[in-house]
């Protein structure tokens, strides 16, 4: 079968189309409805699980940085494989990661089981965008991106409503059970409804030396980022006597550096590259990354730490935590399903884009000088404006790759954005936990007269007290006396909004990389139809190619006279009577 025949399909409906993306919506909504819906529960979950700050901050980033490392394995694994089936395999290993964490009994299980929860929801990222690009052309694909803002939009929604609703009935292990069902369903679909063109067999190689020096950079950075701040005096780590500038920072960071390094040097070599360099010769891509690592720290920074704040600054329960955060997803619901069906209707983005990326900065900035004692009125118009920011650039970066990128590598540059993003969200959220919880100890250091005062005015509760406040685990501000939780409530909001200051450079460093992209027109084509188009240029330009060898070697003069030659004696042939 040849590669034009293998790609050739009919062009798909509108019903058709929506009856494939049935099961990539659900498989979105399942994973997206796993992280968000412990989003509200996470105080709780670490405080019962007697972990801290640093445990807290694990548990995001360990989901975040495997998500990270799998979404460039997942891209590349799309180009080489059935993408079906690869996206199949994501939903199962998320099903077993899923319900592994709900039966954590400490930090490390919870952490080691949301990290392989990371691998499975990497792929289902990844994969739904790849395999939206294999029936929907750019030009119409705004429109059905909206059907995933929404998805989105509805999954951050509902998930810390019915995470703290949970939690407050059942317990927090059901935040995990819940999602169970709808994977498997999600599972089902895709099996019967995604119908995906047959795709030219080839000979394929794994760049497994790739994943692993790339698993080992990432990894190192991340670690010490979390750590790093944190150490005591007389830890090991603090070689040189300064925490952010220590033993620990030369062989983590050196080791990160070094890993790079080498997985440039690989890359470059390799017969089929995890990340193919020559990608960042493309300028839409490599603009479109610097800009999806802002989006990122937005995005999962607020996610983690709106919730925090909810909680630990102004005592909120998780059911409340969830309802509060309603203003953000809100602007991203409206944004990310408005701006789908505007790109879709007029073929412009670059506006939206640059629009977007505005309202990020205001977002980030104005959350970074809210107090414990803000006007929640301001607050949610804050969380509104990064809702909205987020709405209108996550899923138009990754259209706009999309569109510029070759068809025969629409998985890995997919990917890649999704990777960066996944990446400097973090790379984000660590340097933002580690800040906070800098912060933290630092102001309770400060408040320690005010503590001790306040623990004394409790009367007979005051010894309970002062053994509670000696543990390094979360608190839970909302159980605590009001004397005690006034402190700590202004102590969290100030760890919290300096935590936000950080995301604002990465957000003004993203309006500048989109105010320099390309505005190529988006195309009517599918990445089946473009590969295609592709086949058939080729073809082409071959038979272009031939006749230009054989004219410049005097082949086709020799060609063109044999053929005058043998049409002169055809014609004297004719001319000569028959005879008997």
């Amino acid at each position: 079968m040849s590669n034009s025949t293998a790609l050739d399909a009919p062009k798909m409906s509108h019903r058709q189309v929506l009856e494939a993306l049935t099961g990539l919506l659900l498989g979105m909504f399942v994973s997206m409805l796993a992280s968000t819906v412990v989003s509200s529960s996470l105080p709780v979950i670490v405080h019962d699980l007697d972990g801290d700050q640093a445990a807290f901050t694990w548990v995001v980033t360990a989901t975040l940085l495997t998500t990270a490392i799998s979404t460039p394995i997942w891209g590349k694994l799309a180009d080489l494989f059935n993408r079906k089936l690869m996206y199949q395999l994501a939903i199962v290993i998320f099903v077993v990661a899923t319900a592994t964490a709900g039966f954590a009994q400490n930090p490390e299980m919870l952490i080691a089981s949301r990290a392989l929860q990371g691998i499975g929801a990497g792929g289902l990222a990844a994969l739904s965008q790849v395999l939206m690009a294999d029936i929907i052309s750019p030009r119409e694909r705004g429109r059905y991106m909206g059907l995933f803002g929404a998805v989105m939009a509805l999954a951050t929604i509902g998930g810390p409503l019915l995470g703290g609703v949970i939690t407050d009935a059942w317990g927090w292990r059901w935040n995990f059970f819940v999602a169970l069902p709808v994977a498997v369903v999600a599972l089902i679909i895709v099996q019967k409804t995604l119908k995906l063109p047959k795709r030219a067999k080839r000979k394929v190689s794994i760049d497994y030396l790739g994943i692993v020096l790339l698993s080992v950079a990432v990894s190192l950075l991340l670690i010490w980022v979390t750590n790093a701040g944190t150490t005591k005096k007389s830890d090991f780590w603090d070689l040189a006597g300064n925490d952010w500038w220590s033993g620990m920072t030369v062989l983590m960071v050196g080791g990160a550096v070094l890993a790079t390094i080498l997985f440039i040097v690989v890359e470059l070599r390799a017969k089929e590259p995890l990340v193919p360099l020559s990608l960042f010769r493309d300028r839409t891509f490599t603009l479109a990354v610097v800009a999806s690592i802002a989006t990122g720290i937005a995005m999962f920074g607020a996610s983690v730490f709106l919730s925090q704040y909810m909680q630990l600054a102004r005592g909120a329960t998780p059911t409340e935590a969830g309802l509060m955060t309603i203003p953000m997803i809100g602007g991203m619901l409206i944004a990310s399903i408005g701006i789908g069906a505007l790109v879709t209707k007029f073929g412009r983005w670059k506006s939206y884009l640059i629009i977007g990326s505005i309202l990020l900065i205001a977002g980030a900035y104005l959350l970074s000088t809210i107090h414990y004692n803000t006007n929640f009125a301001l607050v949610s118009v804050y969380m509104f404006l990064l809702g909205a920011g987020i709405g209108m650039t996550m899923q138009n970066l990754v259209l706009v790759v999309q569109n510029s990128s070759k068809p025969e590598l629409i998985g890995v540059a997919s990917s890649g954005v999704t990777f960066f993003r996944s990446l400097g969200g973090t790379i984000g959220v660590s340097i933002m936990g580690a800040a906070l919880a800098s912060t933290v100890t630092r102001l309770l250091g400060d408040a320690k007269d005010d503590l001790v005062k306040a623990v004394m005015s409790l009367g007979k509760d005051a010894p309970h007290w002062a053994e509670v406040l000696k543990s390094s685990s979360l608190p839970k501000v909302s159980d605590m006396p009001h004397a005690i939780r006034i402190i700590f409530e202004d102590i969290y909001a100030q760890g919290i909004s300096h935590s936000f200051l950080i995301a604002v450079p990465f957000a003004i460093v993203s309006l500048i990389a989109i105010v320099f992209l390309p505005n190529k027109p988006l195309t009517r084509m599918t990445t089946t139809e473009r590969l295609h188009a592709v086949e058939a240029d080729l073809a082409t330009v071959s038979v272009d190619e031939g006749m230009a060898v054989l004219t410049a070697t005097g082949s086709i003069a020799t060609i063109e006279n044999a053929a005058d030659a043998d049409a002169d004696a055809d014609a004297a042939a004719d001319t000569v009577p028959a005879t008997k």
